[in-house]
């Protein structure tokens, strides 16, 4: 609990220091891309006016790869459920979206690689689905539109025994409502 505790009081820290560059003396509005498994996801989450132009003709920024929110997936060292702070904008941007959108509502799969019982793997993958709730929370979004879920081992992105699989296997993922994943 400590090391949550820790995490999001780092991750708030974090986000206080944070700076925006400057153009002739005008703040701009950049969503910083995170660190992922080499996706791009720069773009706004909303696009201010724009955006609700975009909603009427079907776009969807859930699914637009240029956009941080296609990005769904944290990943966790071995044997933790500590978020880390390269997240925090991946994070940041999906709370957004989730406060725009009162009605959406997300489920927050935990997953563990194939090392460990199952009862140990359900219970890992359900602190990291957990990690990631708290984090939501803590940008304000409400419990009730986040549901959280562990799959354990049982659902790997990548089959072998090698630490590369392992890896990519210990996640939390977010899957919005009406998504099959």
């Amino acid at each position: 609990m400590k090391k949550i505790a820790l995490s999001l009081a780092l991750t708030a820290l974090l986000a206080a220091c944070a700076s925006q560059p400057k153009t002739d003396g005008a703040a701009t509005t950049q969503t910083p891309a995170p660190v992922t498994d080499g996706a791009s996801t720069t773009g706004s989450t909303t696009g201010g006016t724009q955006g609700n132009d975009l909603a009427q003709k079907g776009y969807n920024p859930l699914t637009d790869p240029n956009n941080v929110l296609s990005t769904r997936r944290v990943y966790f060292d071995f044997d933790s459920f500590v978020v880390k702070s390269e997240y925090t904008p991946m994070l940041e941007a999906h709370s957004k979206y989730l406060l725009d959108n009162q009605s959406a509502k997300v489920i927050v799969q935990g997953h563990t690689d194939a090392r460990g019982t199952a009862e140990y793997n359900l219970a890992l993958g359900q602190k990291r689905a957990d990690a990631v709730k708290k984090n939501l929370n803590a940008y304000g979004v409400q419990d009730a539109q986040i549901e959280t879920v562990s799959f354990g081992k049982e659902k790997p992105l990548e089959l072998g025994d090698t630490e590369e699989a392992w890896a990519r296997n210990r996640r939390a993922e977010i899957v919005y409502q009406g998504e099959q994943q």
